[in-house]
């Protein structure tokens, strides 16, 4: 007992001596009525407990400056913050305790707010060590290496802090949900601004249209300021943080994107990363023969060295623009011009046009855009004895531009333009473990169809879907028939060659079916750039007048006019059914033709891809519900496939694909199948009825376009019909 009446009473002296000396230690008391502790009541009601070591009282940790933490169950702190991050002190107003206050014993809610600085910090985290060393890899002859890579990190954070709540919470849920953008749900359209509705106002106005043709991702074509008459059709940019006058302003595009995003619809917009307008603020100040700005060009006071650059460079424009440089006389020197004259490169070599390049696209970005297309990326990095296209530093620079986006803003996507050969294409996607662009464009795909429709022959189109069922499913392409731009023939000519097919008197075939100087050709384009030196030329025109319905509609042929029409869909239920995201043209849902008052303009009748970028006609809109008309046969049936597509499973990016056989040279056919549903699509590219001799023994099935039973097995099909078969597995 003595023992006992000892230890207490030692205990007691070590109570007061701890007392005594956190008193003079000014440590703060948290009060509670009754000397209760602090209750933070959850859904099981019990006290929240501060755990100590040996029992001590209260502590309030400062290891690393951390504010002093009250976990709840949920994980959920209550910090009590420091000021000037000073050790164990804790502020209050008129020095009251620390409270957490209830009204009528109500449980405290404690509020989930995002913490910006810790996000921006892991994200950082997570590709700091790369992106600095391509950086200095890529700069490596830099003497001011690390200061521009300082530079380009310390603006990072700059445009997070900037970027508004809505998009910083999109970015979240998108984080959460990577594959967001490879489900089935996406349809998209792509459009000038002012040829559809004039402003980016009256384009508010017209969202109600576009979600009548189920389009969720909208690709605004360029509409950043660039001079009239010198412009590209917008692809010369004089201000990447200006609109183009006419359309509007910034805040003007910074409330449509808010308006898209509240009905669901994700914005892309052209970022012209090759070169700027002669009219931009750099390219002035270069003219003005400052030297800084100088550097941010090609500029070279003599013709030899571009001579060398002329000898490995191919021509982008060979007629309407020869050459890879253009003279000024005004300052005596030869600048880089890949594409226009008036279109100067910029020069990557230099980290400042890289990092200013950067900033201008994450200032768009919070803007509200949700897709960045990279325009004419693969020209971007230029070297002498190379045909400056598709070199290694160009995907060192797209590699770090996706790290960035991950970065400050991984809600946004990136679509690379590469129109190259097949086999420069898929290396933009980077490696499934560093990923460079989210999306590319199926270009090769795209004019193989073109080819098809022009040759009645699926053989090179089955090719290209076989080589592109082989790649990751991490991949997604875009699909498409028309854009605003023309149709290359980027083709597999190496394959064609096993046929005895030549690749200039092929070309020459092509487009003379698809102008209509072929004997009995229905297709009515024109020709882009056509080099008679080379036989190269590329190819304009809408689907509906490459598929027959202006011919037939001129010649009021109305059978010719409906087996277009059948056509026209057939087509698009091609495109709607591949893997990616599908992409229509304004104005192919209601069967534009094409619009040959281009001519009469002069500041652009020498561009014939004007003639599939004519002002959409709202006249012919109103048709779209009768069913007499082109209309009315066409829009219903489009807005039937992108339902189908959006309401299967079978349609996700990451469902396999594969071509079967059908035994005819003019019938395209293939198979997606996942756990629930087997589908095969089936496309006949002949005049002609015909018969498809596929032979699937595993039950009935159900055309998801007319609702008719069949087997799948010797289909017979309309000429240039298609069938969507699909069979319930469960």
């Amino acid at each position: 007992m003595a023992k006992k009446r000892l230890q207490k009473k030692r205990e007691a002296a070590k109570t007061s001596a701890f007392q005594a000396a956190a008193a003079k230690a000014e440590t703060p008391k948290i009060t509670t009525k009754k000397v209760q502790p602090i209750k933070v009541e959850t859904t099981k009601t019990e006290p929240v407990k501060v755990e100590t070591k040996k029992t001590e009282p209260i502590k309030v940790e400062t290891k690393k400056v951390e504010p002093a933490k009250v976990e709840t169950q949920k994980a959920e702190a209550v910090k009590v913050e420091t000021a000037k991050v000073e050790s164990a002190k804790v502020e209050t107003k008129k020095t009251e305790t620390a409270k957490v206050e209830t009204t009528k014993a109500e449980p405290v809610k404690l509020e989930n707010k995002r913490d910006d600085d810790h996000i921006y910090r892991e994200r950082l985290a997570r590709h700091l060590d790369e992106l600095k060393w391509l950086y200095c890899e890529l700069y490596q002859d830099n003497p001011y290496v690390t200061m521009h890579l300082n530079d380009l990190l310390k603006v990072l954070k700059k445009f997070y802090d900037m970027r508004n709540d809505a998009l910083k919470e999109s970015d979240l849920n998108r984080e959460k949900d990577p594959t967001w953008y490879k489900r089935n749900d996406l349809t998209g359209m792509m459009m000038y601004v002012n040829a559809f509705a004039g402003t980016l106002s009256n384009l508010e106005s017209k969202l109600d249209y576009i979600q009548e043709c189920n389009v969720n991702y909208l690709h605004l074509m360029p509409l950043l300021d660039s001079p009239r008459g010198r412009s590209d059709g917008g692809y010369a940019v004089a201000d990447f943080r200006k609109v183009q006058e006419e359309l509007g302003t910034m805040d003007d595009f910074a409330a449509l994107t808010a308006a898209c995003h509240n009905r669901g619809i994700n914005v892309c917009l052209d970022f012209v990363m090759n070169h700027t307008s002669e009219d931009h603020e750099w390219a002035k100040r270069a003219r003005a023969g400052e030297k800084e700005y100088q550097d941010r060009y090609f500029f070279f006071d003599n013709y030899d060295i571009p001579s060398l650059y002329e000898q490995t460079c191919p021509e982008v424009f060979p007629t309407t623009a020869p050459g890879n440089f253009t003279w000024l006389e005004d300052l005596h020197k030869h600048v880089m011009t890949t594409f226009y004259p008036y279109q100067w490169d910029l020069n990557y070599r230099n980290p400042i046009v890289l990092n200013e390049m950067i900033f201008n696209m994450l200032y768009l970005a919070n803007q509200g855009v949700d897709i960045v297309r990279l325009d004419a990326v693969p020209y971007i990095w230029k070297q002498l004895g190379t045909n400056c296209r598709n070199l290694p530093q160009v995907h060192t620079i797209v590699r770090i531009m996706r790290m960035i986006c991950e970065i400050v803003c991984p809600g946004v996507l990136l679509l690379g333009e590469v129109v190259m050969a097949p086999e420069k294409v898929v290396p933009y996607f980077g490696t499934v473990e560093k990923p460079e662009c989210h999306l590319l464009y199926n270009v090769t795909t795209m004019a193989s169809t073109w080819h098809t429709v022009a040759t009645k022959d699926v053989s090179l189109l089955r090719r290209q879907l076989d080589i592109i069922s082989e790649l990751p499913r991490d991949y997604v392409f875009q699909n498409y028939l028309r854009c605003h731009d023309d149709i290359g023939w980027g083709l597999d000519y190496e394959y064609l060659e096993n046929f005895g097919i030549q690749e200039v008197p092929h070309k020459k075939y092509l487009n003379d079916f698809l102008t209509g100087k072929y004997p009995d050709s229905f297709a009515r384009g024109e020709l882009y750039n056509d080099d008679p030196r080379l036989g190269d030329a590329r190819l304009c025109g809408t689907t509906a007048s490459l598929c027959g319905i202006e011919r037939f509609g001129f010649e009021g042929n109305q059978e010719g006019v409906d087996r277009a029409v059948r056509y026209d869909i057939t087509l698009h239920a091609f495109m709607l059914s591949q893997s990616g995201i599908p992409v229509i043209y304004s104005g192919d849902e209601i069967g534009q033709v094409n619009d040959y008052s281009y001519k009469d303009d002069p500041e652009k009748s020498d561009d014939s891809r004007y003639l599939h970028r004519g002002k959409f006609d709202w006249k012919l809109a109103e048709n779209r519900h009768d069913p007499a008309t082109v209309q009315g046969k066409l829009f219903p049936v489009l807005d039937k496939l992108e339902h189908i597509r959006s309401s299967h499973g079978i349609f996700n990016s990451n469902v396999p694909i594969h071509t079967i056989d059908t035994w005819d040279n003019s019938i395209l056919a293939f198979v997606r199948e996942n756990d629930e549903e087997k589908f095969i699509g089936i496309y006949n590219f002949s005049e002609n009825d015909k018969v498809a001799w596929i032979n699937e023994e595993d039950g009935m099935y159900t055309d998801l376009i007319s609702g008719r039973e069949m087997e799948a097995k010797g289909v017979q099909i309309p000429a240039f019909g298609c069938y969507w078969l699909c069979r319930n597995k469960q």
